[in-house]
């Protein structure tokens, strides 16, 4: 059977199951609220798999699943050398954000990376160490900055309320993700001017790894031709 994973909860789950019935597969959850459990209706052969949002790019990469709907930011920061792995489908058109650096507004000479590389050299001068960047996106940051020459920084890692680390005193500096900016201009926050570090939106992935017999084979071309899409790249 071909395993669809897919957000358990919230709004991503919400406009998942919209956007699949929209192209006529119906998409449910079965039994009570507190059961992962779900089916999928107009398409045979296909198993719908209810996982958090972070946990399916795991799945995807371990062949765990065929297909999984998550964030791209997810599967660029958790997998290495993801598209050997892992295949984009199709851009789903929600859940949209964009992965930044964002610095306290009352650097008032700090706008750009060229002029966050010259605070991180003067901050480490002045204060012994390097200048500390909050994140939970560790692989896509440091090969970001890297990419531009940014040196004298370390990255500290933040699995929530990112923003507010700056005014805790635990960083001088964030890289997070934002949709609208309020929260960032809630807590003083500046994004640095440039080319985002990524633009990322919910995605349909299929999974090179997983096995493809001829069960899969055949439910993913039924799901492709119910959706009027080519959804093959991932067996190819």
């Amino acid at each position: 059977m071909l395993k669809l994973g897919v957000p358990s909860k919230g709004r991503l789950m919400e406009k998942t199951f919209e956007w699949f019935g929209e192209r006529g597969v119906g998409l449910r959850r079965t039994g009570t609220d507190r059961e992962y459990a779900g089916a999928v209706d107009g398409v045979g052969d296909v198993g719908l798999v209810l996982l958090s949002a972070g946990e399916i790019p795991r799945e995807l990469a371990a062949g765990r699943i065929h297909l999984g709907v998550t964030g791209t930011d997810l599967v660029h920061e958790k997998i290495a050398l993801w598209p050997s792995k892992i295949a984009s489908l199709a851009e789903l058109g929600f859940g949209h954000a964009d992965l930044i650096i964002a610095v306290p507004k009352c650097w008032i000479d700090v706008d750009t990376l060229d002029d966050l590389d010259a605070a991180a050299a003067a901050f480490r001068a002045e204060h012994g160490f390097r200048l500390r960047i909050a994140t939970k996106y560790h692989r896509l940051v440091h090969g970001y900055l890297r990419k531009h020459g940014v040196a004298d920084y370390q990255l500290v890692d933040s699995q929530g309320a990112t923003e507010g680390t700056v005014a805790n005193l635990t960083a001088e500096a964030i890289a997070d993700i934002t949709s609208s900016g309020a929260t960032l201009e809630a807590n003083h926050l500046k994004i640095l001017q440039g080319d985002l570090i990524l633009a990322s939106q919910a995605t349909l992935f299929g999974s090179r790894t997983a096995p493809w017999g001829d069960v899969e084979r055949g439910a993913l071309a039924a799901l492709g031709a119910e959706m009027d899409m080519d959804l093959s790249d991932c067996i190819r």
